[in-house]
């Protein structure tokens, strides 16, 4: 299939960004402020709200391996994204509506509404760079990118309405950048239209689309009584984890050698992928208590004097990755062009390295500790360490679809990595109980060695999967040969990859 024009392809670029970055302002700006929602004005215990929001986190990145088999299959990925993003937008209208008793239904409309979204954009974003495999690592770190735009947009917004206007107007405004993106979609919309899954060149659906419409209603009234009864999502999680194994056993066994070789390397990169997002769940979990708890959140400059509310911490992860994006693509760019590939088996290692080094630095801010509070500099430094390994493993996780699957699993096999990263938030919010303070503790003092050892402990383990990482290097780089041998299309360059 012929590439298209350039500035198409750019344009197109453009579109899926802006959708995904209004999502994602959103997600995480419900994100930033939810769990201080359920402790501070719910009056949950710290191990009630990390479980409900690590079994939330499961099912919103559980989902996404149906929605990216209904986007492959049955809708169309354009059709997919733009239903998963209406979901959405109600979903968080829903929270705006000052009654805790929609809050589990609220949050269930949400899990649906992304994981229908989330596997559909990047599956378009790896059709729209078909044949010029040389751009996929970097299209898709600036893609990640947009993550963190609406990030940090959302994350420096909603902490700072939640304490002026209140909670529910915050989660208001998370709908309304929903309502944003999906006009920007519409507008730009036409630029999209060479590209998308075989559904949607055809004419509309209309009865395939009222059935996804009734299976999400279904899927929300069980998504909702899931993360209402703690012990039914423990036992939800075990099962799906099961499920995972068994689809990659099956595809394993069915696929040809190409595929196998493809299929193992993206098996070994998705372990490393879900012990990364433990340690990343801790972001609004234990790191976001330990802001509220143990932080100097007051900042002087000059004589400016700004209190920053815990939930805007999480910001300076996307702050971090908006920095950290532009020279990471262009480091890949320089990488491709004759200098030798920094392959993406070593990528994720070096991320453990300095996903290592980010738990460490959270650790020792308790030994400068006084009164039980350390200084805001303390978590800027960590979260910049943590948000290097971030663009380094997860920034990467699609683009290892895209690199190694080809287009006929694509789709399904992202939805898979969604799966896999959905386990993984919930064991993150399991392992952030292990910082879990007691009702009626507020003694800084008492609560600072509960987060220290925590992170240290998350610091050991990171070292250790640093150690893991590296020694299958070698391993991935064999596995990966079919990357430059069984894609190439007769007599094209190496430069020129073929992924059909």
């Amino acid at each position: 299939m012929k590439s298209p024009a350039t500035p198409s392809r750019t344009l197109g670029f453009v579109t899926l960004f802006l959708i995904e970055m209004w999502e994602r302002f959103g997600y995480y700006g419900m994100t930033a402020v939810v769990v201080l929602f359920m402790v501070q004005q719910l009056g949950y215990a710290d191990d009630r709200a990390n479980l409900t929001f690590g079994a939330f986190s499961a099912m919103a990145y559980a989902i996404p391996a149906l929605g990216g088999w209904i986007g492959d299959r049955v809708l169309g990925s354009r059709r997919t994204a733009l239903l998963g993003a209406v979901m959405l937008a109600v979903g968080y209208a829903m929270l705006a509506i000052p009654n805790p008793a929609l809050l589990f239904a609220a949050l269930g409309v949400v899990a649906v509404g992304g994981g229908i979204f989330k596997a559909n954009p990047a599956n378009l974003i790896s059709k729209l760079y078909e044949g010029d495999t040389a751009k996929i690592d970097s299209a898709f770190t600036m893609y990640y990118m947009a993550v963190n735009v609406g990030a940090t947009l959302s994350q420096i917004a909603t902490p700072l309405i939640a304490v002026w206007l209140g909670w529910h107007v915050a989660f208001a405004v998370c709908a309304g950048g929903l309502v944003v993106g999906i006009v920007n979609y519409f507008l730009m919309r036409r630029y999209l239209a060479h590209v998308g899954s075989e559904p949607d060149f055809r004419p509309f659906p209309w009865l395939r689309m009222v059935l996804v419409v009734a299976g999400a209603l279904v899927a929300m009234a069980l998504v909702t009584a899931i993360i209402q009864n703690l012990s039914v999502a423990r036992a939800v999680v075990l099962i799906t984890s099961l499920a995972l194994l068994a689809i990659f056993a099956i595809l394993l066994w069915k696929g040809n050698r190409q595929e196998r070789r493809g299929l193992w390397a993206v098996l070994v990169l998705t372990a490393e992928t879900i012990l990364f997002f433990i340690f990343y769940q801790q972001m609004p979990t234990s790191l976001t208590l330990f802001a509220l708890r143990n932080v100097d959140l007051n900042i002087s400059f000059l004589d400016l004097h700004y209190a920053v509310p815990a939930g805007q911490v999480q910001a300076l992860n996307p702050i971090w990755i908006f920095i950290l994006s532009p020279f990471l693509a262009w480091f890949y760019h320089r990488m491709s062009q004759g200098r030798g590939d920094f392959h993406i088996a070593s990528k994720f290692a070096f991320g453990f390295a300095v996903l290592s080094l980010g738990f460490f630095t959270y650790g020792m801010s308790g030994l400068f500790a006084v009164d039980g509070k350390v200084a805001f500099g303390w978590m800027v430094a960590g979260y910049g360490l943590q948000s290097l390994g971030e663009l380094l493993i997860s920034g990467l996780g699609l683009a290892m679809v895209a690199r190694y699957v080809g287009p006929k699993l694509r789709g399904f096999i992202m939805g898979a990595w969604f799966l896999a990263t959905g386990i993984s938030q919930y064991l993150g919010g399991f392992v952030a109980n292990y910082a879990g303070v007691p009702q009626g503790v507020t003694d800084p003092l008492k609560t600072l060695p509960l987060y220290t050892h925590l992170f240290n402990s998350l610091g050991v383990v990171a070292a250790v999967g640093t150690l893991l990482a590296a020694a299958i290097v070698p391993l991935m780089k064999r596995l990966s040969v079919s990357e430059d041998k069984t894609h190439l299309p007769p007599g094209a360059p190496k430069t020129l990859r073929d992924e059909q």
